[in-house]
């Protein structure tokens, strides 16, 4: 099994491959799926390159995006990863900081699956990398998100919430969530 794998009670993160490429085009790349990703289908090209940066940005540590895999099973059902934000339209104050995303196909939605996927990469950005907070990012539209993010245990930071032009209308403004590191831990 891979070093860079994390590892919970029912899921495996793995760095991704171009194993992953079928899932992220069949099972990720949907209208339910990409509704709050900014709404759009991606073309397979689209996919595949971002798929090959993702694999590029693991190696070199730039950012990591894990494929969750069902524990003990051959089975994809998502992705989790920990980012920089980049987003020219974030305050100033915002871009570059570290960030947490997560996206699960759709017939694994509403089984805590994310919130699982997510603490295991909170732990590692916490205790592996030492950073002192994370944030995330989402919108009001995106209700189940929104939800998750506040059970996490992050803090809705509204003096950082912007109107991002790369996403439509009715998902912004974005909503700027943070979790330092004590908090985490204190949550146990």
């Amino acid at each position: 099994m891979d070093s860079d794998a994390l590892f919970t009670e029912r899921l495996v993160l793995r760095p991704p491959d171009r194993g992953d490429l079928p899932f992220l085009l069949d099972c990720m790349n949907t209208p339910a799926v990409m509704r709050h990703l900014g709404g759009e289908i991606r073309s397979a090209a689209e996919v595949e390159d971002g798929l090959e940066a993702d694999i590029a940005a693991f190696a070199d540590d730039t950012y990591r995006h894990w494929t969750i895999w069902l524990r003990g099973e051959d089975r994809r059902i998502g992705r989790c990863g920990l980012f920089s934000v980049r987003s020219q339209a974030a305050p100033r104050p915002l871009r570059g900081q570290r960030e947490i995303g997560w996206t699960l196909a759709e017939d694994f939605w509403n089984m805590g699956y994310a919130s699982e996927a997510a603490r295991a990469v909170l732990a590692y950005a916490f205790d592996t990398l030492h950073l002192p907070v994370i944030y995330a990012q989402t919108s009001d539209s995106n209700h189940a998100s929104t939800r998750m993010i506040a059970r996490l245990g992050f803090v809705a930071r509204t003096g950082l919430g912007y109107d991002d032009p790369d996403y439509p209308p009715r998902d912004n403004p974005t909503t700027v969530w943070s979790l330092a590191a004590g908090d985490f831990h204190d949550r146990g």
